[in-house]
């Protein structure tokens, strides 16, 4: 592939408001079988009594809301890759949005799966109820709630269960009271608990809540005054950096360049901040996306594996919580945690995650197809299998020490043992808004994604053509 001609087209495509991948739809075949295994886990691992889907599997887990909202939006893209019938996904779909709608929202500590129209981070795979004291989560909501509207868009048929599928996620959608979530309005606090009351901390500054400020402005019931998303990025400016001579809004994990994306597209929008810095968030992701390859390729820690086409690091599984020697430095080995470029201080301890480079497909295909092809053939079945690409490796974790996940092999290093659904979902999505907008295409005519872009202060491209 030509890598630099490439990177001109994507710029321009990001900053002219095209579409960059309708000029780059053909990926190598490995990307057919990732997207379906990758599919297949949303699709097995479900309860099929209720719709919930495990945070992680094959270990025995409760249920994760965003990873609900992750199925939700995998399910149409079974049905357009031919995985799955119409019909059977119209079925798994009422299934959810029917228990969603259904389950129990109050303030009792106990035996509630929401309260106020919001979702707990966490509840039990069978009853839904919250998972021990869990925080009621805004932007896993938030997740949940992009998947039940894109199923929204994308079952547009005028039978009684596609009708009804419309309903619900209206329904769902309008009776979360984001001004109640709003306890230092117009900031969105992160989470409620009835035994402590709101989090001490609001949605500021540049992270993955682009998603959650949309939907709250776009509300049709209890939409958040149009300063929200002003105030949120106000505190822009201590994001803003310039790693490897690539300016842009910096975060060190790469899930927080792509969580947002795989709903709305951000090419050829942008809101106030963007306008002034002459780009707009799909840009900012490209550059984001680029600097992780050239922190991989700097190397900093000395990690094994690490360069041009091994290289991606977000939240993920690790192998043990404890600090080990490493080629003549101490390093602080950890179990789940949100990692990312930069070195000790933002958690890189030598893990890989596929999920950091695989869900950054579209905003740099010219380094993510070699880099997905090279961890796939480089490592083979040691971080492939039933469900696509294991959550996480280490090749520098050649230690003989007992790991809380996953297991060490012998001249290979640590691998996770589990599929996790929040980054199962960003790989399936990504890639089919790669091939062809697909997300993408049916949420620009989405009623919230619309109107809380234009309340927050987007204009531009396909904003003003549509």
């Amino acid at each position: 592939m030509l890598r630099h001609f490439l990177a001109l087209i994507l710029l321009c495509a990001s900053l002219c408001g095209g579409s960059a991948s309708a000029r780059d739809n053909t990926l190598p075949p490995m990307f057919d079988e990732l997207q379906e295994r990758t599919f297949r886990f949303f699709w097995e691992t479900a309860n099929p009594a209720n719709g919930l889907l495990p945070d992680r599997w094959p270990t025995p887990s409760f249920s994760s809301v965003a990873s609900v909202g992750f199925g939700l939006t995998a399910y149409p893209i079974g049905v357009e890759r031919g995985y799955i019938t119409r019909q059977q996904a119209r079925d798994r779909v009422l299934t959810t949005l029917r228990f969603f709608r259904d389950a129990p929202q109050g303030d009792a500590p106990a035996g509630m799966t929401g309260y106020k129209g919001f979702f707990y981070h966490f509840i039990d795979m069978k009853t839904g109820a919250r998972y021990k004291d869990v925080e009621l989560s805004t932007i896993d909501t938030a997740l949940f709630l992009a998947g039940a509207l894109f199923c929204q868009s994308y079952f547009d048929g005028q039978d009684a269960q596609e009708t009804e599928i419309r309903r619900l996620a209206a329904e769902i959608y309008a009776r979360v009271d984001w001004k109640w979530a709003a306890a230092n309005a117009p900031a969105v606090t992160l989470g409620w608990k009835p035994e402590e009351g709101f989090n001490h901390y609001d949605w500021k500054g540049y992270n993955e809540a682009m998603l959650l400020y949309v939907l709250a402005l776009g509300s049709p019931t209890h939409a958040l005054d149009q300063s929200a998303w002003k105030v949120w990025t106000s505190t822009y400016e201590r994001s803003w950096g310039k790693p490897y001579n690539r300016e842009h809004l910096t975060f060190p994990a790469l899930f927080i360049h792509q969580y947002s994306h795989v709903w709305i597209d951000f090419r050829g929008i942008r809101d106030e901040y963007m306008r002034k810095r002459g780009m707009d968030y799909f840009e900012n992701s490209r550059r984001a996306t680029l600097a992780q390859r050239d922190y991989a390729i700097e190397n900093p820690l000395k990690c094994e594996g690490y360069g041009a086409d091994v290289w991606g690091i977000t939240a993920s599984d690790g192998p043990i919580d404890k600090v080990l020697e490493f080629k003549g430095q101490k390093i602080p080995f950890h179990t789940y945690a949100a990692r990312g470029m930069g070195g000790l201080q933002h958690y890189d301890d030598c893990t890989i995650v596929p999920t950091a480079a695989a869900s950054s497909l579209p905003f740099a295909p010219e380094v993510v197809v070699p880099a997905v092809q090279a961890m796939k053939q480089r490592y083979g079945d040691f971080i492939y299998g039933k469900y696509g690409f294991l959550d996480a490796f280490n090749p520098s974790f050649q230690y003989k020490v007992k790991v809380q996940h996953g297991q060490v092999v012998p001249g290979k290093g640590w691998v996770a043992g589990d599929y996790l659904g929040i980054d199962q979902g960003p790989i399936l999505a990504m890639t089919e808004n790669h091939r062809n907008d697909f997300v993408w295409r049916l949420m620009r005519k989405n009623p919230a994604i619309r109107t809380g872009l234009v309340r927050a202060g987007f204009t531009g491209g396909w904003l003003e053509r549509q």
